[in-house]
């Protein structure tokens, strides 16, 4: 923007305020205000009054609890140990779940029939609780790695089953009319077509079956297992070691939280068509 300078009759730029980091980004500066101010209050609320340390240590308590552990190396009591046990179970599940379920959603989506027979029973079995059925995964495949993982397989396959049908289906029925009436085969038909509008479907479903690949893998450790955060839990509440408990939440809330933005960074790499037409909505 510029005016006329009536004096020198020379255009004058107008500087326009650069909006403040609190506009542009509110998460950056918020987020950590409200952080201290929490941990603070968590601090000198406990010390106060006189909270046991058993029923809520204070924070400065919890961070020892947590570089004790994460200073222990890949020992077996260390946290970086029971960390790689849980990673790798839950992942291994998250694979096999999500491409057995994209698999059967696309099946099933694309034949009538065969969705009107299993899918009630897929529905059935998904409505159990994972802590009612791990047991008997102890029972049928023992305390190693398999009960884990297929554990983790099934809390990760129905979200992906769900999300893989309804991309299915969302797709424009004259797309896939014109590509046939070019006498387009059925595999580029699903290449160009069907898979693309169905991912933004399957990174939905990602978001939900990573973090619930990670619950599986808790659940499943909970139970019955010798290794793994779920194990450690459990050890530490028989000791009542309640700051080391607080200390694992914390490594499991990052966890969490650094899977799913990995997913959200795929998505923002692999479907950035959806983001560009959310933005331009």
């Amino acid at each position: 923007m510029s005016a006329i300078d009536m004096n020198t009759a020379m255009p004058v730029t107008t500087a326009v305020a650069k909006p403040s980091l609190l506009r542009r980004r509110p998460d950056i500066v918020l987020g950590p205000l409200i952080l201290i101010a929490l941990l603070l209050a968590w601090e000198f609320g406990v010390k106060t009054f006189n909270v046991p340390r058993f029923v809520l240590p204070p924070p400065s308590d919890v961070a020892r609890a947590l570089y004790a552990g994460l200073t222990q190396g890949t020992a077996s009591g260390g946290f970086w140990y029971h960390i790689g046990v849980t990673f790798s179970e839950a992942m291994l599940g998250f694979v096999l779940g999500s491409v057995l379920g994209i698999l059967i959603g696309f099946a099933l989506s694309t034949w009538e029939m065969a969705e009107r027979t299993i899918y009630p029973y897929v529905v059935a079995f998904q409505s159990l609780p994972k802590v009612a059925i791990a047991p008997l995964f102890l029972v049928w495949f023992g305390f190693g790695l398999e009960s884990k993982i297929i554990l983790c397989t099934i809390s990760t396959f129905f979200p992906m089953l769900v999300n893989s049908m309804a991309g299915c289906r969302s797709v424009d029925p004259d797309r896939i009319d014109m590509a046939r009436s070019c006498c387009a085969s059925r595999f580029v038909i699903f290449r160009r077509i069907v898979l693309p509008s169905a991912m933004p479907f399957l990174f939905a479903g990602f978001n939900m079956s990573i973090v619930l690949s990670m619950v599986g893998a808790l659940t499943s450790e909970f139970v019955g297992s010798n290794a793994g955060l779920g194990m450690l839990l459990i050890s530490f509440q028989n000791a009542m070691q309640i700051d080391a408990m607080f200390a694992l939440l914390i490594v499991l809330m990052i966890i969490g939280f650094t899977l799913n933005r990995v997913v959200r960074f795929a998505e923002q790499k692999l479907c950035f068509w959806a983001h560009r037409s959310n933005k331009n909505a």
